[in-house]
């Protein structure tokens, strides 16, 4: 499945919020250093989608605030 971020950086807290189907606000304590933001945005993902890290990956986007993640969910 492929869904659309918006990602905020240097949050206060983590916070995933769906706006609509298939689209996402992900606030992350993690500032864009590094690929920091990144990682804590693929931990996020899986742990509110209960998969892997390794189920998650960034397919577009990886320098920018919108993304395009894809999420390998089991069947």
């Amino acid at each position: 499945m492929k869904i659309s971020v918006t990602v905020k950086t240097g949050a206060r807290e983590k916070r995933i919020e769906e706006i609509m189907p298939g689209e996402y606000r992900i606030s992350v304590r993690e500032r864009p250093i590094a690929g920091k933001a990144n990682a804590s945005v693929i931990r996020a993902l899986a742990a509110h989608f209960d998969v892997a890290p390794s189920a998650v990956s960034i397919r577009s986007g990886h320098t920018g605030r919108r993304k395009i993640v894809e999420i390998s969910v089991p069947r």
